[in-house]
């Protein structure tokens, strides 16, 4: 079921989902349920075949430095955030460095740090501490080896709030070893009463990575982008060189135009969002089988069985007698949780959650 041992797997959570087959109740998705077509006026008439974007679309580069108060020469764009965490990492480590990468977490970020053949080094978020960060223990593990520090913002799979705060802590502990931190962020814009400047318009030394598929409801665009300094910026270019040469230029054409409506985008989000996230706190904190740590309001949860069993088969048995599908948060690194999705249609949230209410009378985990 978890592909954790594929002899090929580099991401084990993202083979898993390619192979998932979802139930009646998919409460699976990290994403904000998808635009259609429709919903972005003047996406259709944008399409073309024909444009220059050696370096990016110069139209979707200067509309996304305008969007983040950034220099067109700190964007570059790319295959997703997925892409964009694959230029930045290689345009910062290389074979043999060490990169200090969060836990639990998003498994293709270690993944691209294997693949590139450094060497992962654990900074544990614990459940005891609320899974924040803790900077004694960061400063414990920094190392001059480290090359990088990746994290995400709010936290994947639990959604967890980082605070401007706690970012220049990490700044000034990574600035005295020389590390970047590269922060996936793409759930953070759609958080209701947060700071969401990107981390990298506050300093040289954080790496902000972000898409239209997760707070944007645009997942089939694949069109994320990468902030940073010029010349980690001009470094990522360049592996963009060998990996795909270029964007495909309908999507970055495309991309001028969601980049016009992000704030439209983002309304529509948090009209999904803020709803099933109240039904989702209200159906968990009603439940004595279940814990969580409260999420900052994105796309995805983390609640967990309140005795801290293992969740795997509870997962497998809400899929194959209840018709709802979770992400067991073994392929997260912590298998005491599941992360589920407030980023759903509300029926789909609201019927999961019933579903899932009879999982839980079962018992016997």
């Amino acid at each position: 079921m978890q592909h954790r041992n594929h002899p090929y797997s580099w991401a084990p959570f993202r083979t898993w989902s390619k192979h998932y087959a979802p139930p009646r109740w998919d409460l699976t998705g990290s994403h904000v349920h998808p635009c259609a077509l429709a919903e972005l006026p003047g996406a259709v008439e944008a399409v073309d075949l024909v444009g220059r974007n050696e370096e990016g679309y110069r139209p979707l580069l200067r509309g996304l430095a305008r969007r983040f108060q950034v220099d067109p020469d700190r964007v570059t764009t790319a295959n997703g955030a997925t892409g964009a965490t694959f230029l930045a990492l290689a345009a910062l480590v290389r074979p043999g460095d060490k990169v200090l990468v969060e836990w639990p977490s998003y498994d293709p970020l270690a993944g691209v740090v294997r693949l590139l053949g450094a060497e992962v080094v654990d900074w544990t978020r614990e459940w005891d501490r609320g899974f924040v960060l803790d900077p004694d223990e960061l400063a414990r593990s920094l190392t001059h080896d480290i090359k990088a520090i990746v994290l995400t913002n709010p936290h994947d799979p639990t959604g967890v709030y980082t605070g401007r705060a706690e970012l220049l802590v990490i700044e000034m502990l990574a600035n005295a070893v020389g590390a970047k931190v590269v922060l996936d962020e793409v759930y953070l814009d759609a958080l209701p009463d947060v700071d969401t400047t990107p981390a990298a318009a506050l300093s040289d030394t954080f790496v902000s990575v972000n898409s239209f598929t997760k707070s944007y409801g645009l997942p089939g665009l694949r069109l994320g982008w990468m902030l940073a300094d010029p010349v980690t910026t001009e470094r990522a270019r360049r592996v963009r060189d060998v990996v795909e040469g270029t964007g495909p230029v309908p999507v970055e054409r495309m991309g001028v135009v969601a980049v016009g409506q992000m704030d439209r985008l983002l309304a529509r989000a948090r009209a999904i969002l803020e709803p099933n996230f109240a039904a989702l706190a209200a159906f968990v904190e009603s439940r004595p089988e279940l814990a969580w740590v409260r999420s900052a309001g994105g796309p995805v949860a983390f609640p967990r069985l309140a005795g801290g069993a293992d969740t795997d088969t509870f997962v497998r048995v809400a899929h194959e007698e209840f018709e709802v599908g979770l992400v067991p948060g073994s392929l997260f690194g912590y298998s005491q949780s599941f992360r589920i999705s407030v980023g759903c249609p509300a029926e789909t949230l609201q019927g999961g959650l019933e579903a899932l209410g009879k999982a839980l009378d079962r018992g016997t985990y």
